[in-house]
């Protein structure tokens, strides 16, 4: 692929000029910007690997203005403009059905921003939501060529290393609960739970002993790192990803002899109670304050009582305005104007009578309204349908590894869409790179010539 001469004259000129500026310490940095975005023009997919794996880390950035993944990705849009300016990446690469979706569900978000209750507040959260959009079009045009078994091994290494970092260090927990680089433990819990098939994949894969052995205690990380979360949701959707597991390997559990079963019975013996033992007595109570609550009970939980009260507050707002909600990121809005907001504020800060509804889907059908919400929750299902029907593409061709990445892939994407019904994270990075990874895999699942099914 050929290197634009205009880009490295003009970094060039620009290393120039700083060497005669009063900053020129400031010109190795040019140069050295000069060779990375170099590179990012031969291997694109790097900086997408590379926005994958800063993810979990960005809470080292948070009161800066430039961060890694923002680095990386503002330059690979920059160069996916120039190569699709100069031809050199064909643009039928944007093809993709979730556009069906994504178009109306714009229009119908600036329809619902000219219409917002407060434009300040609107336009911050279309700032965040442009970053997931900006990953959905990179990802797209380069996610042919991303390698998967790669992806799968730095977004597990990352977040096994945050995790690791929360266990083990007080710094990175809220109130005793891990929350790793990240402000809020459910959001933590959601990286983990999106890492969790994405480990067991390696596991699975590992050629060896020695690597089956380092990928498992990743996978133990990541449990343990759930575990202090204390998430509840977490506990939920991470069960539910191994029920989904054990359904698809299900074939190979006949493979489990009647012999086996005394050790698996000893093991479990063994292994619950001592989970059991090591779960913070915090966690045991949280959970204990579910079956409280389903006994018809009233709530002793704080917590369940400030989700419920975000449920009654955007029911509000979704019967007076159905059509394009009060306007985007406008929720916390409404909600300190309620008695519900100084009900569950500690303090009284700004902080905690603003909340955000803690529920991206309810957020965004009250906020944007029925019909863009309709098509949001379309999208996300239209995800998850794309990698049913690339796992059959891959079956159908007897290609059972493919099949069985597809699975995975597909259970941590699962698991982003059940966080989003516990966290505001419309932005999240992940859900839209895997969104529109969707579309890339099953189209290259689908053309992928039945000559070369294997045996």
């Amino acid at each position: 692929m050929i290197f634009p001469l205009s880009i490295v004259s003009l970094l060039g000129l620009v290393c120039i000029a700083l060497l005669a500026s009063p900053y020129p310490y400031l010109a190795p940095g040019a140069v050295l910007g000069l060779v990375g975005f170099a590179v990012l023009y031969r291997k694109p997919t790097w900086g997408l690997l590379g926005i994958v794996a800063l993810v979990p880390f960005e809470g080292f950035f948070k009161d800066s203005l430039l961060s890694g993944s923002k680095l990386l990705g503002a330059s690979l849009a920059v160069i996916l403009m120039l190569q699709l300016a100069l031809h050199q990446m064909p643009s039928e690469r944007l093809r993709s059905n979730i556009w069906r979706y994504l178009i109306w569900f714009m229009v119908l978000y600036f329809l619902s921003l000219f219409n917002t209750d407060d434009m300040g507040m609107s336009l911050g959260h279309l700032r965040e939501l442009s970053v997931g959009l900006v990953l959905f079009v990179i990802t797209l045009l380069i996610g042919r060529e991303l390698n998967l078994d790669l992806f799968a091994r730095l977004a597990t290494l990352a977040i096994s290393t945050t995790c690791a970092m929360a266990m083990f260090s007080a710094k990175f927990q809220d109130q005793g609960r891990a929350a790793g680089l990240l402000e809020d433990p459910n959001a933590f819990a959601m990286l983990i739970a999106f890492a969790i098939p994405l480990a067991l994949l390696l596991v699975i894969r590992s050629p060896n002993l020695l690597h089956r052995l380092f990928w498992g205690g990743c996978c133990i990380l990541l449990l343990g790192g759930m575990t202090k979360t204390e998430s509840r949701s977490g506990l939920v959707v991470v069960a539910l990803s191994l029920l989904i597991g054990c359904w698809h390997y299900r074939s190979q559990l006949t493979r489990i002899r009647p012999r086996h079963s005394g050790f698996a019975m000893l093991g479990a013996a063994i292994v619950i109670p001592l989970a059991i033992y090591a779960m913070p007595a915090g966690y045991m109570a949280r959970i204990q304050s579910l079956s409280i609550l389903s006994a018809g009970s009233k709530a002793q939980d704080e917590s369940l009582g400030r989700r419920a009260s975000y449920i009654v507050v955007g029911s509000q707002m979704i019967r007076e305005n159905p059509l394009l909600g009060s306007g985007p990121g406008t929720f916390p809005l409404h909600y300190a104007t309620t008695g519900y907001a100084k009900a569950f504020s500690a303090n009284r800060k700004i902080g905690d009578l603003y909340r955000r509804a803690h529920n991206t889907y309810l957020e965004i059908f009250s906020e944007i309204g029925v019909p863009a919400g309709l098509l949001f929750v379309g999208m996300l299902g239209l995800g998850l349908y794309n990698l049913i029907r690339a796992r059959a593409a891959w079956m159908l061709r007897r290609d059972w590894q493919q099949a069985d990445l597809m699975t995975h892939l597909g259970v941590s994407f699962l698991s982003l869409t059940l966080f989003l019904m516990f966290l505001s994270a419309p932005n999240q990075k992940y859900v839209w790179i895997m969104l529109a990874l969707t579309s890339v895999l099953r189209l290259k699942a689908e053309q992928a010539p039945l000559t070369e099914a294997k045996a």
